[in-house]
């Protein structure tokens, strides 16, 4: 198939060297002002993939959207004129809040949800490392997507572990619930997430985690306070070494994803009247800190 990643950073690179290796046509759309560009998967050789090519754009059957939340509308406002009516969509990012605004912008698009687990880690510009081994959930955000299960299979066949779900908006609250537990603390204090295991965290763990669990239970998702916290425990465990993307940015005084993480919360909190002020004041304070930039 013809397939565009569009946003190719950690997870782009990642999954656009492993669907090349599947046999795709692969091309990137990125803000890399060059014809091609190198991607390099651990210590396989480099491969050289077309970029910023409108008629390959136009030629393809998916649109892996895999740009940081607060991109998205913008990036796909400005090339939407070259991506076909029929073309699949792809959304893959953290946070939530985006698909509704693609959905209008995209009308006959069949707009399609994804959320993974694998690790992406970008040592260099065109050097990626897959971290850790996960799985990738796919979902319909309209109608038309409905009928792109077979994606399961173009995606499981490059990089598994690959399932269609149903209710993807779910499974979309679920890594939001781990993303709003592990991202602010870690960004603001400039921490591994493994260091969230120590005690002085646990309270405001637990405050969070109780916070959002109220939001997704009024929002209509099966959600378990106690589930969530073994969730969010097991992927600091899991992801211990790591760096958060969000402490990543806050790092390098980049515009991090808090508006599509914690600010959909607020947003979603608000509008069913649920007090959340340990999730407040950590938007606040992420505020803060790219305010003095």
């Amino acid at each position: 198939m013809n397939i565009s990643i569009v946003g190719p950073g950690a997870i782009g690179s990642l999954w656009a060297s492993y669907l090349h290796d599947a046999g795709h046509r692969v091309c990137l759309w990125s803000r890399q002002n060059t014809a091609t560009l190198a991607i390099q998967r651990d210590d396989y050789p480099s491969l050289l993939l077309m970029n910023n090519d409108p008629q390959a754009l136009q030629q393809s059957d998916i649109i892996l959207v895999t740009l940081k939340a607060p991109l998205v509308e913008r990036v796909l406002t400005n090339i939407r004129h070259h991506i076909a009516p029929e073309a699949v969509v792809i959304l893959m990012h953290n946070g939530m809040g985006t698909a509704d605004k693609i959905k209008t912008l995209m009308p006959e698009n069949p707009l399609v949800l994804a959320t993974t687990t694998h690790g992406a880690y970008r040592k260099a510009a065109n050097h990626v490392l897959h971290t850790g081994q996960g799985k990738t959930l796919l979902g319909a955000a309209n109608h038309k997507a409905k009928q792109c299960e077979f994606l399961v299979d173009v995606f499981n066949h490059a990089l598994a572990e690959v399932a269609w779900h149903d209710e993807i908006e779910h499974a979309l609250w679920n890594k939001l619930a781990i993303n709003c537990a592990i991202n602010p603390l870690t960004a603001i204090h400039q921490i591994r997430n493994g260091e969230l295991t120590r005690t002085e965290f646990r309270d405001q763990l637990q405050s969070i985690i109780s916070e959002v669990c109220r939001v997704m239970q009024a929002e209509g998702v099966d959600a378990i306070e106690t589930n969530l916290a073994v969730m969010v425990d097991q992927v600091i465990h899991a992801t211990s070494n790591n760096f958060s993307s969000m402490e990543q940015d806050i790092a390098h005084q980049r515009a991090s994803e808090i508006d599509f993480i914690t600010g959909y919360l607020l947003k979603c909190a608000n509008k069913h009247k649920i007090g959340v002020p340990t999730n407040q004041a950590l938007f606040q304070a992420i505020k803060q800190i790219e305010q003095r930039w």
